[in-house]
């Protein structure tokens, strides 16, 4: 994308006032959309993307600077004015970029941008049409496609020179159901680190009648009671709670400021011998893998939590620094625009020995929470509420009545140590994650679980 000779005059320029490591991000990404709503194509979307992120180190202190030229000229005068921040210290040595390859582990079969949009459309008015069509108490449907295609080189004054290229399909589906004058809303978002062979091995149909079903059912439930009981978290998106409630405060952007209930506390026990956590970037094909993460260090599978003992964070360069550890290849930002920061990719909670059927028999009295919804987190302290969008009620070891507007209220750390259960069945679901460095994608997972108590807001 720009030659080796203007990425070492950028990078020199960069360093030339003291700064004692310098790196650029270059990407040139492409995107393509399509929204079917209400019986049409409300909107189709195409757009491409293309810049230098530049980031500074001067012992502890970081400068970023970002422009959409690829021009020698202004990356120059780009990285000489980031470069300002920066006074005294030793003159740079002349870099000299010695390129690495990053390997691949995610194939692609048919990249994106050789189908045509009315093929991809129909793809989205299968799911459309299942969904609508489901249940007369569907009242609105939207089904989505989306796919991008992001081409990176990452180059820095140790003189790495890397390149990778990232292709994502997904497909949304969204169903709200009204009854009595109450509406609920079910939803199916799969996507994959791959081309659009991912969409064309979905059975598109069947996840747009799992969408409207899941509204339709909770559109007849009545209120879920408040209280404090056990509740058993289903597998895939039931892990957004480990995610968000804990995932975060592994992550060394906030273990770095002391700011993480986990900071400090490696080699202590965390949680119950029968949990393993793990965060795993290497996945081929997985929604939140890459070949390298956003500073140029290969992914890797990092256990995080290992039979309840605290083993290790996700790290990145800058945070590494400040914690006298080494990058985890978790370095992710959104694009060019943003300066990386430790993330998650594929965070889970590896399998334990029971079976869902074996954790539900086990529960006299307690909430099924089938899947979850949207929730927020203070990941200082961890404390978290989590809506559930498909729940019922446990009555003697069996799944009984749904429950709708349900809520796992309590503090990630604590409800990790009341995990009692974990099943065998671990699945993962798609998400974007939101943090310091932009949105990102993000595949969160687990078995089925069992947490023996915990607060759940209702009525």
């Amino acid at each position: 994308m720009i030659s080796k000779n203007i990425i070492a005059s950028v990078l020199e320029a960069a360093v030339s006032t003291g700064g004692d490591f310098a790196e650029l991000y270059i990407e040139d990404s492409a995107r393509g959309s399509l929204n079917f709503l209400d019986g049409q194509l409300e909107s189709t979307q195409t757009g491409r993307d293309f810049g230098v992120g530049i980031r500074i180190f001067n012992g502890q202190n970081c400068i970023f600077a970002h422009t959409n030229s690829f021009d020698k000229e202004n990356l120059v005068r780009t990285a000489l004015k980031a470069a300002q921040a920066v006074k005294g210290g030793n003159k740079a040595d002349i870099v000299v970029l010695n390129e690495q390859k990053a390997g691949n582990i995610h194939i692609i079969g048919k990249m994106p941008d050789t189908v045509s949009k009315k093929n991809k459309l129909e793809y989205i008015k299968t799911a459309y049409n299942a969904a609508k069509q489901y249940d007369s108490l569907i009242k609105q449907v939207s089904a989505s496609y989306l796919d991008v295609i992001s081409n990176i080189a990452i180059a820095n004054t140790e003189g790495l020179y890397i390149e990778d290229s990232r292709v994502y399909t997904r497909i949304m589906i969204s169903a709200v159901a009204e009854k009595d004058g109450q509406m609920q809303t079910g939803a199916v978002n799969p996507g994959a680190h791959m081309g659009f062979e991912f969409i064309e091995g979905l059975d598109i149909a069947m996840l747009g009648r799992s969408a409207a079903g899941m509204a339709v059912t909770m559109a007849g439930a009545d209120y879920c009671k408040a209280g404090v009981f056990p509740v058993v978290i289903d597998n895939a998106f039931g892990g957004v709670i480990f995610h968000e409630a804990c995932g975060h405060g592994l992550e060394a952007t906030s273990v770095a400021k002391g700011t993480s209930v986990f900071a400090g506390r490696i080699g202590e026990k965390v949680a119950p011998e029968i949990v393993t956590a793990i965060d795993d970037g290497t996945i081929p094909n997985a929604w939140g893998s890459a070949n390298i993460d956003d500073e140029g260090t290969r992914t890797r599978k990092n256990i995080l939590i290992d039979k309840g003992v605290l083993r290790s964070y996700m790290v990145d360069r800058f945070n590494g620094r400040k914690m006298n550890m080494a990058s985890t290849g978790s370095a992710r930002r959104q694009g060019y625009r943003y300066a990386p920061t430790s993330r998650m990719s594929n965070t889970y909670i590896a399998n334990g020995n029971s079976t869902r059927d074996e954790i539900i028999a086990a529960t006299e009295f307690g909430l099924f929470a089938k899947e979850m919804g949207g929730g927020s987190v203070n990941p200082g302290t961890g404390e978290f509420n989590f809506s559930v969008r498909e729940g019922y009620m446990i009555r003697n070891g069996k799944i009984a009545e749904p429950v709708r507007g349900a809520t796992l209220i309590g503090k990630g750390h604590e409800v990790l140590n009341k995990i009692d259960m974990v099943g065998n069945n671990m699945e993962m679901g798609q998400g974007m994650c939101g943090s310091a460095s932009g949105s990102i994608p993000a595949n969160v997972g687990q078995p089925t679980i069992r947490v023996a108590s915990i607060t759940v807001g209702g009525r």
